[in-house]
């Protein structure tokens, strides 16, 4: 592919949202795969290409925002240990999954994940208000390891489903079963994403399923940008984090549905679905 292709304004757009996404990434913790996937629809590619590409971009901003936070010491290696290793052993399975879901299913599903981690996150504020006192000594010991693999189990199978990387339901599962602030579960899942994402981009491209152009301008994107977003982290309130969390994830449920709901014809869309 010569430099015309390398240079057009197609893979320049998606280079300028890689910046944007790995700003929001490095924030949230969700490795850029839910804000990538919907990008990637837009630009024409089918969903599991989506899927797919989107990992490619989730390694790079992902590991940037990682490497980022390991220089602040700011990262706990333990827990992103117990994290990765069992999601890995999912991610097999989420990517044969994609392979036999229809589109129109496949993109209904990714907005219903969305809205599920917006339900947990929610879930896990009123537990806090009724039980104030809870503390991390609470979820110390064996049951805690255990209910970090099984978050890290999850995970796994959604980002070989979802190409998401499984920060989606890291973030506010640790929030909610291993009493986690967001910024400490942010820092965790991001890590953990980097090992999950590599190895599910690696079963895709098994399959064929990645488009490695759109995917690296994404990405290269996503690693200027999570640098930034992990210096900024520490700066924010956490009121604002999740604010920008539970925002960021509706608009895009909204509009996965929408997506979904035009390739089945239920309704119209000026441009094509």
């Amino acid at each position: 592919m010569g430099a015309t292709a390398i240079l057009s304004p197609a893979l320049l757009g998606l280079l300028l949202v890689g910046t944007v996404v790995g700003v929001l990434s490095a924030l949230l913790g969700i490795g850029g795969g839910l804000l990538m996937v919907p990008v990637l629809t837009l630009w024409g590619a089918t969903p599991v290409q989506a899927i797919a590409s989107s990992l490619v971009a989730v390694v790079l901003s992902s590991a940037s925002g990682t490497y980022q936070n390991w220089r602040m010491q700011q990262l706990n290696l333990e827990r992103v240990a117990l994290l990765a290793p069992p999601a890995m052993l999912t991610t097999e399975l989420g990517v044969w999954i994609t392979t036999l879901l229809p589109p129109g299913v496949l993109l209904l599903s990714f907005a219903l994940l969305q809205l599920l981690a917006i339900f947990l996150m929610n879930l896990k504020q009123r537990l806090q208000r009724r039980h104030p006192q809870t503390t991390d000594q609470a979820t110390s010991s064996e049951p805690r390891i255990y209910r970090t693999q099984g978050i890290g189990l999850l995970a796994g199978l959604l980002s070989g489903l979802f190409g998401v990387g499984g920060g989606v339901v890291m973030v506010p599962l640790q929030m909610l079963f291993l009493e986690e602030g967001i910024k400490d579960a942010v820092r965790t899942s991001l890590g953990a994403v980097t090992l999950i994402s590599i190895w599910a981009v690696g079963r895709h491209a098994l399959a064929g399923n990645v488009l490695w152009l759109d995917g690296l301008a994404l990405g290269i994107g996503g690693l200027c940008g999570a640098q930034f977003g992990a210096r900024l982290l520490p700066k924010l309130p956490d009121t604002v984090v999740n604010l920008l969390f539970r925002s960021l994830l509706l608009l895009l449920a909204l509009y996965m549905s929408a997506k979904a709901f035009i390739g089945w014809g239920w309704i119209p869309w000026p441009w094509g679905s």
